[in-house]
């Protein structure tokens, strides 16, 4: 006992002082271990399993190939194969689709046929159209009387026969010629059928599209088994694609072998009798629920589950009742949505609890994003404030305004709007009626929608009939909605656009630098665009004995064209005492074929390859007329140059003007000039319509006042049914030039080239600089 005490209490201390090194050692063992176990693995000799297990088994396995990872100590290489082809084979052009979705084999969901007749095309197949045409991708209507008159807005095909298994035959025939490689199911039906179309794209939706199926309202044949049946065509029925493909080869054996009255039992006994597939009404957990609707009854009174849970109910015997039958299922369908948004706003107000904002960070409305927040002066978002007759934020500027049009309509729902919801919360007890809006306010939030903010004059009647004048506050909030993707006609960017610069001639000197600009911009990276030169003259001005003003102008075009071979700038020479923006262009459209696309230009105007894409994009002919808003720069005897891009490593650079190209050097400030509209694109066709129009409208002495008047953006505005696209472009970047304004312009016109002109002088700051320290100098 007493011999083991020293050399225990020496390990204990030794253990002391190595306690601190213990994990530095045991990590360097561990590491030195597991680097052994590595290089072994990777040098050891041996074949290796795995190799030879992805190799084929049917060739044996050689040890001193390249395929042997094993016996290579060299890193794999890729192998570049380059690209070869035979000069004596014919070049193929590959030819991408229009669509990506063509070139993946991406297919719409649902089509839809409606079986109509002559005596009910335009009664109940108007119904249907106006009331699930906007629901699905594609609806067509097939009947069999031959040059049948199509309603507006509706596609029809007519087949020239109305036997009904004809009619159904050549139905399905057109189906699957034309739509069979775009659509996933086919849902038939008659006109006197009306369909609850959002539950029948939502079935359509959890249906899988790669079983043959033939789904509808199941019905006996009379005389056969239970197991021969057919979907009634009364109440529809879906055809998947795969089970159309497989039926299309037995369409003709049916016709010739089947004799039916009916074409839904004709299609049933086709179906059955090739194919051996029959007419389900439940499929995948999916039920199809139809309602039988008996004559007379009245669809506001109905309240079976059938009827409520319903995909289709028929017949339908008129039209009206088509829309009563909408009408009762739309209903049904707000109030179901309405109950959906009551329940979650109750679930959200229970989990705000459990957020670290507490109640406090509960929005208004619930559900709904909060108010947008700004972070400066400059992103508060103001109100417009408006009574019942007038507004007091116009679009012209002025100060106040009527209100009307589609302004006046939204004002008088949010009104009425805050009326209901009053007394929906205090009936019974309190009946509120509206006496005047005393003031009214509103503003767009676009993480919100529209809000307001209304101060009302109400009228407060009691059970007892006591009567009490109020005035309450109510807010309202008008939500954003489902994001929709307008359709727009398809444009392409290889249009050719034609340029018409009309000339004046004190504008002859500027006119020699817009032509090298456009050969920098235009001419030099071959772009597909023409030149088109109007030489105004004034009375006096290119005559005998008087010089050309143009003459420079002509030589420069002439040098274009010998320095771009393949080129030519045509002009045309015109003589007008008070030239119109409208009868220059009247004298280049009728030069011009009706498809060609005009790009308006001006001598300040500097055309490149961007904007001539965007002028082809944003004009579409029968469409759209696009107006480009150009970036006028300031003066430069007012605004300060903008030194061009340092160095790296010396510091940020201040911003340049949109579209400004840094190697040009130093640049000044601007602004989108708004108050011009001498640029735009469109199409002869579209100009040629709206000048007709204008011509029918205004006859005579009137007509020629008007167009003193009106430019080339006014007579789309004022007399075509296009869209009007005014959009900045910061393409276009003018260099500033004191302009002269007219004074045979209009006033309305010279007034706004006067505006434009003093805008484009300077910012208000630096305006303010310049008067003030001239006054400064003089004080000192």
């Amino acid at each position: 006992m007493h011999m083991a005490g020293p050399p225990i209490m020496r390990l204990s201390s030794l253990l002391a002082l190595l306690r601190p090194a213990l994990p530095l050692i045991l990590g360097l063992s561990l590491g030195c271990s597991l680097s052994l176990l590595r290089v072994s693995w990777i040098q050891g000799e041996g074949e290796d399993p795995c190799v030879e297990a992805v190799g084929d088994p049917g060739v044996p396995h050689d040890p001193d190939s390249r395929t042997g990872l094993d016996q290579s100590d060299e890193d794999f290489k890729p192998r570049i194969v380059p690209y070869y082809r035979d000069p004596n084979k014919p070049y193929k052009k590959v030819l991408r689709t229009r669509y990506i979705q063509t070139e993946l084999g991406s297919r719409e969901r649902l089509l839809v046929a409606v079986l109509t007749s002559r005596a009910t095309l335009s009664t109940l197949a108007v119904a249907v159209n106006r009331t699930v045409a906007h629901h699905f991708p594609r609806l067509l209507y097939f009947t069999g009387q031959r040059g049948a008159r199509t309603p507006a807005g509706m596609q029809v095909v007519s087949h020239g026969d109305e036997r009904p298994a004809w009619l159904m035959s050549e139905t399905l025939r057109h189906l699957h010629t034309h739509f069979g490689a775009d659509y996933d199911w086919f849902f038939i039906m008659q006109d006197d059928t009306y369909v609850q179309a959002p539950r029948l794209a939502a079935l359509a939706g959890h249906l899988s599209i790669n079983q043959d199926l033939y789904l509808g309202r199941a019905e006996e044949f009379i005389g056969a088994g239970e197991q021969a049946r057919y979907c009634h065509g009364g109440f529809g029925y879906l055809l998947s694609r795969s089970l159309l493909l497989r039926l299309r080869p037995h369409l003709d054996g049916c016709r010739g072998d089947i004799l039916s009255a009916r074409p839904d039992e004709w299609l049933g006994r086709c179906l059955i009798d090739s194919l051996g597939i029959g007419c389900v009404s439940q499929h995948q957990g999916q039920q199809y629920r139809s309602f039988e609707l008996a004559k007379n009854r009245d669809p506001e009174k109905e309240g079976s589950s059938a009827f409520l849970s319903a995909f289709a109910v028929h017949p339908v015997s008129e039209g009206t009742l088509m829309y009563r039958l909408h009408k009762r299922f739309s209903a049904l369908e707000l109030e179901r949505a309405y109950g959906e948004i009551e329940e979650l706003q109750a679930q959200i107000q229970n989990l705000t609890v459990l957020t670290p904002e507490g109640e406090a960070g509960l929005s208004w409305p619930i559900g709904l994003p909060a108010p947008f927040t700004p972070h400066s002066r400059f992103e508060v978002l103001g109100w417009d404030y408006f009574t019942e007759q007038h507004t007091f934020s116009c679009a012209d500027g002025s100060p106040k305004c009527p209100l009307q049009g589609a302004s006046r309509a939204d004002v008088g729902d949010a009104v009425e709007t805050a009326l209901e919801q009053l007394n929906r919360r205090y009936q019974p007890r309190l009946r509120f009626q509206k006496r005047r809006l005393l003031n009214g306010y509103r503003r767009f939030d676009p993480a919100r929608g529209m809000e307001y903010t209304l101060d009302l004059l109400l009228e407060a009647v009691t059970q007892r009939g006591h009567r009490r004048a109020l005035a309450r506050r109510v807010s309202l909030l008008r939500p954003l909605s489902r994001v929709e993707i307008l359709p727009m006609p398809y444009v392409t960017e290889a249009t050719r656009v034609q340029l018409v610069l009309p000339l004046l001639a004190a504008e002859a000197a500027a006119a020699l630098a817009f032509l090298e600009a456009f050969a920098a911009g235009v001419l030099e990276p071959r772009e597909h665009a023409l030149l088109t030169l109007l030489l105004v003259y004034g009375p006096r001005e290119g005559g005998r004995g008087a010089p050309d003003p143009f003459l420079g102008v002509k030589a420069a075009a002439a040098e274009l064209e010998r320095r771009y071979p393949g080129t030519r700038l045509a002009w045309l020479a015109v003589r007008a005492e008070a030239p119109s923006q409208v009868r220059l262009m009247d004298v280049v459209s009728k030069k011009h074929p009706v498809d060609t696309l005009f790009f308006l230009t001006t001598v300040w105007t500097r055309p490149g390859p961007e904007v001539l894409n965007r002028c082809r994009m944003n004009a579409i002919s029968g469409w759209q007329a696009f107006f480009p808003v150009h970036f006028q720069e300031f003066n430069p005897a007012l605004a300060p140059q903008r030194p061009a891009p340092g160095p790296p490593g010396a510091g940020p650079d201040p911003p340049s003007p949109p579209g400004a190209d840094p190697a040009r050097g130093p640049s000044v400030g601007g602004r989108f000039d708004r108050q011009a509209s001498a640029e735009g694109c469109f199409y002869n066709a579209d100009y040629l319509a709206a000048r007709a129009r204008l011509a029918g409208e205004l006859a005579g002495q009137e007509e020629e006042e008007a167009l003193e008047g009106l430019e080339v953006m006014d007579v789309f505005l004022r007399f075509s049914g296009l869209h009007l696209f005014r959009a900045v472009e910061p393409g276009l970047v003018q260099k500033f030039s004191l302009r002269d304004c007219s004074p045979r312009l209009s006033e309305e016109l010279y007034h706004r080239c006067r505006l434009s002109s003093l805008e484009g002088l300077g910012a208000r700051a630096q305006l303010a600089m310049a008067l003030f320290e001239p006054e400064q100098a003089n004080s000192t």
